[in-house]
């Protein structure tokens, strides 16, 4: 191969039109394999994509969709009392919410007036009340619930999602994160890890940017320069890949220069909301001064699934509330509410909801007990999870708190049961997805994890709620 190459050089063609043909031929003869293609589950599933509405800081779950009415009785009661033996530290007293709980839909779900919109599609969601996790601080925790570990560089959950599945469309990226954490892990919350790196998310840190995509054009060469350009580079870098088979970043390089060239059209129709009605766009918040922004990213993720995306994540920060509770949360709330409820209802209208896995959480909970009087601090022991959509029973709380909400006691779901559960739900056996590193087969959930069959629905049970 390279002595072809040199000949066409030194027979005075250069680099040209006969050169880069030359080249793209040869990379066909090779018969690359695209490792973003579709790929077949390891079984029937309910879930053709997976879109995470992360709420970073730790949302307060006692307030929102964990109802306690004990906390009623009890407000202001400290060690001592009925809470004793609950953990209640010294110097802590229990704190009631401020906000009233009200049953909701068909089911009776407990959520809060925190969410009235939200609230609509009671019956739809599956709050998983007994979540918990490690570690209750929040770099550890937010990776943890990223990746699976707090204590190693690992692959995030939409990289072994892409690794196992492909994605359906070839000109956009098959996992893409919206506003990530810029700090607590970064890009590891993204990131492919050990996985070969072309399964790591691409990130959109603004909105409102003309090329929210980092390089996604080139302004400077057309598109047939840039082809030819590229046909070239990518001959010789399909060249080291087969000199260096270990390195798995340079088949990354390979697809992503591939992935940029054609996301260079495939981008801006996506983020173009001009298409969208003034009906669509108010359901989703936008135009409200405070929605706007997460009802943006709310549209952009049903745009992206519709296009085929495989895994999409959206980000709200600042739910780290250790004071200025009620100012604060229900700001948070208000800002999430209706472009969450809209997001729902439009996938529900284009009759995406029944193999769209919607999942909401933060790295962890708030304490019910309180140092100061009107602030949570952070609570691993015991927290809410919500998922709807594809696969998932809806208007059911699975798992439980205590009687004050301070640890899962009931149906304990651990963060690994909930990457187990949200693989399985995608048609992945998460025992089975593994990637050979340093001599061992890794897999997402470790050595844990265990499917809540519970609230998956039955096949007959999903027809008839989407029928």
């Amino acid at each position: 191969m390279f002595s072809r190459r040199n000949a066409l050089v030194s027979s005075g063609c250069g680099f040209g039109y006969l050169a880069f043909s030359a080249l793209a031929t040869e990379a066909a003869e090779r018969g690359q394999q695209n490792p973003l293609v579709q790929r077949k589950p390891h079984f029937p599933a309910a879930a053709k994509r997976v879109i995470f509405l992360c709420m970073r800081g730790g949302p307060s779950h006692v307030d929102t969709f964990d109802y306690k009415p004990q906390l009623d009785k009890f407000d202001g009661k400290g060690p001592g009392t009925a809470a004793t033996g609950l953990n209640v530290q010294k110097g802590r007293k229990l704190k009631k919410s401020p906000w009233k709980f009200q049953q909701h839909g068909e089911s009776g779900l407990p959520i809060s007036s925190l969410y009235p919109h939200l609230s609509r599609h009671a019956d739809d969601l599956c709050l998983l009340n007994g979540s918990y996790t490690d570690i209750p601080n929040h770099p550890q925790a937010l990776v943890q619930l990223h990746t699976g570990s707090f204590q190693f560089v690992r692959p995030s959950v939409g990289a072994w999602v892409l690794y196992g599945l492909g994605t359906d469309n070839q000109d956009l990226p098959g996992f893409i994160t919206i506003k990530p954490p810029a700090r607590l892990g970064g890009a590891q919350n993204y990131g492919s890890g050990f996985l070969p790196a072309v399964y790591q998310g691409t990130p959109i840190s603004d909105i409102r940017s003309s090329s929210p995509i980092a390089n996604v054009r080139n302004p400077n060469v057309s598109k047939l320069m840039q082809r030819k350009q590229l046909d070239l580079l990518q001959a010789m870098n399909r060249d080291s890949a087969e000199r260096n088979p270990l390195n798995s970043e340079l088949e990354g390089v390979i697809e992503s220069y591939e992935l940029g060239y054609r996301m260079q059209s495939a981008v801006p129709e996506v983020l173009d909301l001009a298409s969208e009605s003034a009906k669509t766009l108010s359901s989703y918040g936008i135009g409200n001064a405070k929605s706007d922004e997460f009802g943006r990213q709310c549209l952009m993720a049903r745009r992206f699934a519709e296009a085929g995306v495989r895994f999409i994540e959206l980000t709200h920060e600042g739910w780290d509330q250790h004071n200025n509770l009620s100012a604060k949360l229900s700001s948070n709330c208000e800002a999430t509410d209706l472009p969450i409820a809209g997001l729902i209802g439009d996938l529900k209208q284009r009759d995406m909801l029944k193999d769209t896995l919607v999942i909401w959480s933060g790295e962890f909970g708030r304490t019910p007990a309180v140092r100061r009087s009107d602030g949570r601090d952070h609570n691993a022991t015991g927290y809410t999870v919500w998922m709807c959509g594809a696969g998932v029973k809806g208007g059911i709380r699975y798992g439980a708190t205590d009687d004050f909400g301070i640890a899962a006691v009931e149906d304990r779901m651990h963060v690994h049961d909930l990457h187990a559960t949200t693989l399985h739900l995608l048609g992945l056996d998460h025992t089975k997805l593994t990637y050979r590193y340093a001599g061992r087969d890794f897999r997402l959930t470790d050595v844990y994890g265990r499917v809540a069959s519970e609230i998956i629905a039955s096949t007959n049970d999903r027809a008839k709620h989407n029928g």
